[in-house]
């Protein structure tokens, strides 16, 4: 992923404070295959997508561009999201199937085409004049009205429009182009120059569907069609590695305009950026084991075909059957064939040896229900989910108040049931950790309610690690350790040794800037010491996490004392100890949360509100998910999500879907209002599908019991909290 001498020697000499404004060029490079395909014909599943048909051909489906659509044309920021540069080294998967009587002199597959180019300069050059000879004489063998009009008009007309064909190439940023056994690659170079690489001798069958890979790599480039022998080219220049993709735009199946519109039908048109799908797509060299990267949904769905009387000639269409069983094997009789297993609710076709697979369903998110009302004897601030081995599923809930102390809960066939009450003074988080085989659970207590009770409220600022005891089959006191209105704890180990960090709050009612503290694990007395002091602004959350052998540690900073508008800090371990990585702007933010999806690294800020000084707070902002930019090494803004008051995020996984759900506590007005469940789209980020009543919701945490998800919310403001069941189909 990144080269780990590079990363390291980056950190040591720039570990200085970076804001996520810093203006870098970023290259597309970490990005996962990006189906354009899919981009368009799903942007609303409802309707059907203007400018395209969907056609059945050779036995499978393809989409045909009937018309340049708006609909077929995308801001390419959208798609290679936080990229700047398009990639120096990517590769293109597209299966298509032409026929040569349709077939014009240059149909584009698709383009990038550069929207703010005024001037439309090209290159002055013998490439140019070359090209433009190229297309003049395949035009003027396309037909002979076409020939005697050039020759009628003269050699200026015929300038002209040679002009006017280089200022239409002048706009093009990148494109992918088909004509007569020729495949050719278009793509602004140094200086502005618009380079034109061409793959000659290319043999495709009319009317069969051929899957071709084209990779580049700097000066390189290598075209695989049905898994064959590569076309190799290799240029006296470069790929460039400052093609600027801002104020572009992807058009798929043309340039834009009606003039070299594509007649084919399309199948897969695939991204790849910063690798070579080669590999991927074609496992061996026989053509029969070419495999599918990335098609559409609505291309798979195909009809079941009536049989046909036998007066007619046999055909592919005509020969393909959808059986439905849960058993059926595949042979040389039954290829092309396909079988539908209701058990698995999977769609299957045989190619002659094995079925392969064409839709399989996996567990996915359908509705939420109401499974438990856990009335408790406070309101509660958070919940920590865990496991202690041979006894089962617990809860820890920080109940507010201090007369009844916290709860551990133990999850049954009905739910959860109370297992053990814990003496706590104004609890506002748990945190389970193991060591060893020795498991912890450890409570921030803020002495809540007892500020005018001086010596108890000292006490009361004392939290406290617990330990399992196996005899005793209960949480028995451990160690005590001073904390100041403690907002959260978080635990991790770093090269085997065991770390707990708190976040102090505050000292008193008005100090906000103060040390929050690492805690190190001594193996010798069994107790956490002293290891490091982080300075911090009413702290509110740590949230740790690692990327290949880096080890980084991010603070939530909620308020200085006079202002929400306050930096968070991304701290990373160097050397044993921690240090500045990254500060980003934050709303009195409360929680962070880091996930990966699909090789991508993540954080969520969860922002509370808007405040500075006497002024009245706003409660509805944007809460952030940033995702780290390999190249850069910063996190970069992804997404923005207007949020209400956010006091947590939760990530989690159904299947192959992944989702974040978010705490909102507070509208201005109500505690009662709405959190809400996103579930991921890949390009479209994250987007909401459900909508969950909450009353000063504090806290969400997922857990699984067998093959049952589910969700638990705690409430800041009643005495109850709720656990949901996650339906899935």
């Amino acid at each position: 992923m990144m080269s780990s001498l590079t990363f390291l020697l980056f950190l040591i000499l720039r570990l200085r404070v970076t804001g996520t404004a810093a203006e870098t060029w970023r290259h597309c490079t970490d990005l996962p295959p990006l189906d354009l395909l899919s981009f368009v014909l799903e942007k609303d599943p409802s309707k059907p997508t203007p400018g395209v048909h969907v056609v059945e051909g050779g036995g499978m489906r393809g989409v045909h561009f009937s018309r340049p659509e708006p609909s077929l044309s995308f801001p390419a920021p959208q798609l290679l999201v936080n990229c700047d540069l398009f990639p120096v080294e990517f590769s293109i998967v597209v299966t298509l199937k032409v026929t040569h009587i349709a077939l014009k002199t240059n149909e584009y597959i698709f383009s990038v085409v550069d929207e703010n180019n005024e001037d439309n300069r090209t290159v002055k050059g013998g490439k140019e004049e070359d090209e433009a000879e190229e297309e003049d004489r395949g035009e003027r063998t396309a037909g002979n009205e076409e020939a005697k009009k050039t020759e009628n008009e003269g050699e200026e007309a015929v300038k002209r429009r040679r002009a006017e064909r280089a200022r239409e190439r002048g706009r093009i940023l990148l494109g992918l182009r088909l004509s007569r056994n020729r495949l050719h690659l278009l793509f602004r170079g140094h200086g502005r120059v618009t380079e034109h690489w061409v793959f000659r001798g290319l043999q495709l069958t009319d009317n069969l569907w051929h899957t071709l890979v084209l990779a580049v790599d700097g000066r390189h480039a290598r075209l695989t069609v049905d898994c064959g022998a590569p076309l190799k080219l290799a240029t006296s220049r470069s790929f460039p590695a400052d093609l600027h993709i801002g104020g572009s735009r992807f058009h798929l199946g043309s340039r834009g305009r009606w003039k070299g519109l594509f007649s084919g039908l399309v199948r897969q048109l695939v991204l790849v950026p910063g690798s070579d799908a080669t590999p991927e797509i074609c496992p061996s060299p026989d053509p029969k084991q070419t495999q599918t990267l990335s098609v559409p949904p609505l291309l798979f769905d195909l009809p079941i075909r009536a049989q046909k009387p036998a007066s007619d000639p046999p055909s592919y269409e005509s020969q393909v059957r959808v059986s439905v069983g849960v058993e059926r094997s595949c042979s040389e009789q039954r290829r092309g064939q396909m079988w539908f297993n209701p058990l698995r609710k999977g769609l299957y076709l045989c190619d002659g040896a094995r079925w392969i697979t064409l839709l399989e369903e996996h567990k996915r998110l359908d509705y939420v229900v109401e499974h438990q009302i856990l009335t408790t004897t406070s309101e509660t601030y958070d919940i920590e989910v865990f496991h202690v081995p041979d006894v089962g599923l617990m809860a820890a809930l920080a109940h507010r108040s201090a007369d009844s102390g916290s709860a551990v809960y133990l999850w049954t066939h009905s739910g959860f049931r109370l297992y053990q009450n814990i003496s706590t003074y104004g609890a506002l988080s748990w945190r389970h950790f193991t060591i060893g085989k020795k498991v912890f659970l450890v409570v921030s207590n803020s002495g809540g309610g007892l500020e005018e009770q001086a010596e108890v409220y000292s006490q009361a600022e004392l939290s406290v690690i617990y330990k399992w005891s196996k005899r005793k089959k209960r949480f028995v006191m451990h160690q005590t350790l001073q904390t100041h209105c403690a907002r959260d704890w978080e635990a991790f180990h770093i090269g085997g040794r065991a770390y707990l960090a708190v976040a102090n709050h505050r000292q008193g009612n008005n100090n906000h800037t103060i040390d929050s503290v690492v805690y190190r694990w001594n193996k010798g007395t069994k107790t956490f010491e002293l290891h490091q002091s982080l300075q911090t602004l009413g702290a509110y959350d740590w949230e740790f996490f690692s990327v290949g052998p880096y080890h980084f540690l991010v603070v939530a900073n909620a308020f200085d004392g006079v202002t929400t508008h306050v930096d968070s800090v991304i701290y990373v371990w160097v050397n044993g100890s921690f240090q500045v990585f990254q500060t980003i702007k934050t709303f009195c933010a409360t929680d962070w949360e880091m996930f990966q999806i699909g090789g991508r690294v993540f954080l969520a800020v969860a922002n509370g509100h808007r405040l500075h000084g006497n002024g009245s707070g706003q409660y509805a902002i944007n809460s952030t998910i940033y995702e780290l930019d390999m190249a850069a090494h910063l996190f970069v803004r992804f997404q923005d999500i207007v949020t209400y008051s956010a006091v947590d995020w939760e990530f989690f996984s159904l299947g192959d879907e992944n989702f974040l759900i978010v705490a909102n506590s507070f509208d201005g007005q109500s505690y009662s209002l709405n959190s809400v469940l996103y579930r991921w789209r890949g390009y479209e980020g994250f987007v909401p599908v459900h909508w969950l009543p909450t009353t000063g919701c504090s806290d969400w945490e997922f857990f699984t019991s067998g093959e049952e998800s589910y969700l638990i919310y705690s409430s800041a403001k009643a005495p109850l909290s709720k656990v949901f069941k996650l339906k899935t189909q």
